[in-house]
């Protein structure tokens, strides 16, 4: 595993050390889910039907199988979930006002501290994310990984019914407005416990009117109680440091703060039968179900990304989708280039032979290498909240799918003729046709 070296861009350092075709090192502990100490209350349909609803069909989780993962309604990289979320429960919540950790295991949330002496409306996730869980297996690959798979509890969290979601709010307001140490000064002030990241924010329902305003007013209560000691949480690896060095970036690269509204929900049975299937995913799907999950990704959020499907069968290319024309509700497909490219995906996608078997591989490209860390931030949680809708949408068609977020030398643009460095691919969902065996 190639430790990181010392520069001025960590950000900038840990991507390309991603992007490289150097194996990760040997896994490593994954070090245990937190523990928080305050009193726990679980959430049932009787006390809390909204708060119960909308986390059990987005990031409740069950234990695969011992040391190995858990498995739930999003998708995460290895199945290791880094992604911990902390409730702030203003004056009309559904729990007493204040702040929660929620244990995503047993469904239950731990209560933190108070809210502000005039608690505002609604009710707001903070999404933080673990890096000692994915750095475990990925190694220096971590760092997109971890962003994409915040992505995906987004998407999660608004197909189930979450109002509002914010990709690019400044994580120092998201760490003290849910009342956690700075990401960079986590260890000196909560010692023996491993640092957690601010990436996301979502508004629970649509009564939070001016969810930017909440989460300042949340800010201004002291912090919240800690989580408890972790067995491990002393020590560091060079490649662990470098990921939490990029990700202090990252979480402090403040945006404009916005905040988008959801399309529109998933049926629940889609949210809680979705799972990514295992290889083989043959089988070109319809031209029409593959152009629909296509416009699913591509719409889902403004973005300097771009989208495409590599598609194996009699004419193997890449589409993309066809200008909208006079019938915007009906897209279509369009050539983009020729030839077969599932092999070369196969090895850029850290050699997963299987992808040249699949089907189709929807694909985002673009976060160029100069890309600043807002950028970096913005476009793989974006990245990783649209390929979480477009698998939904891949369910409801009954199309197999399963994301592919671990991506090396996989410089698109350059392949398609265009300068090299600008148009690397961030995230895939590779996809089969239902009826094949």
């Amino acid at each position: 595993m190639p430790a990181p070296t010392t520069t001025d861009d960590p950000v900038r350092e840990a991507l390309a050390r991603a992007r490289s075709g150097a194996p990760p090192g040997p896994d490593t502990p994954a070090g245990p889910f937190p523990r928080w100490t305050g009193r726990a209350t679980p959430l049932t349909p009787a006390a809390a039907p909204a708060l119960d609803h909308l986390l059990r069909h987005s990031l409740a989780v069950t234990p695969s199988e011992p040391g190995d993962g858990r498995l739930g309604p999003a998708p995460s990289a290895g199945g290791l979930n880094p992604v911990s979320a902390h409730l702030l429960v203003g004056a009309d919540g559904e729990l007493p006002p204040g702040r929660y950790a929620y244990d995503a295991v047993r469904h239950r949330v731990h209560r933190r501290g108070d809210a502000p002496s005039d608690p505002p409306d609604g009710t707001l996730v903070v999404l933080t994310v673990d890096a000692r869980r994915t750095v475990s297996h990925y190694g220096h690959r971590a760092l997109p990984l971890l962003l994409l798979d915040a992505g995906h509890a987004v998407a999660a969290l608004a197909s189930a019914g979450a109002a509002r979601l914010s990709l690019d709010t400044d994580g120092l307001l998201l760490s003290a407005a849910a009342g956690l140490p700075e990401p960079a000064l986590w260890r000196r002030t909560w010692p023996g416990t491993t640092p957690r990241h601010p990436l996301a924010a979502v508004a629970a329902g649509p009564w939070t009117r001016d969810p930017g305003a909440a989460l300042a007013r949340w800010a201004t209560c002291p912090p919240g109680a800690a989580p408890q000691p972790e067995s491990g949480a002393g020590e560091a690896s060079p490649v662990l440091e470098g990921t939490w060095a990029a990700l202090d970036a990252v979480a402090s690269a403040a945006g404009t703060g916005e905040w988008a509204t959801p399309t529109a929900r998933t049926a629940d049975h889609t949210l809680m039968s979705r799972r990514s299937a295992p290889p083989p995913l043959r089988g070109v799907p319809a031209p029409e179900d593959l152009a629909h999950v296509l416009a699913r990704a591509a719409g889902a959020l403004p973005t300097r990304l771009r989208w495409c499907a590599a598609v194996g069968g009699e004419h193997p290319g890449l589409l993309r989708l066809a200008p909208a024309g006079n019938r915007p509700h009906r897209p279509a497909l369009q050539p983009l280039a020729s030839g077969e490219a599932r092999p070369t995906l196969a090895a850029w996608a850290a050699g997963q032979g299987w992808i040249a078997e699949a089907g189709a591989v929807l694909l985002a490209y673009g976060c160029p290498e100069d890309a600043d860390a807002r950028q970096v931030r913005r476009d793989h949680l974006a990245a990783g909240y649209a390929v979480g809708l477009a698998q939904l949408a891949a369910s409801q068609l009954r199309l197999p799918s399963r994301p592919v977020g671990s991506w090396q030398r996989a410089d698109l643009g350059a392949a398609l003729a265009g300068p090299p460095g600008r148009d690397w691919i961030v995230h895939g969902l590779a996809l089969g046709r239902g009826d094949q065996p």
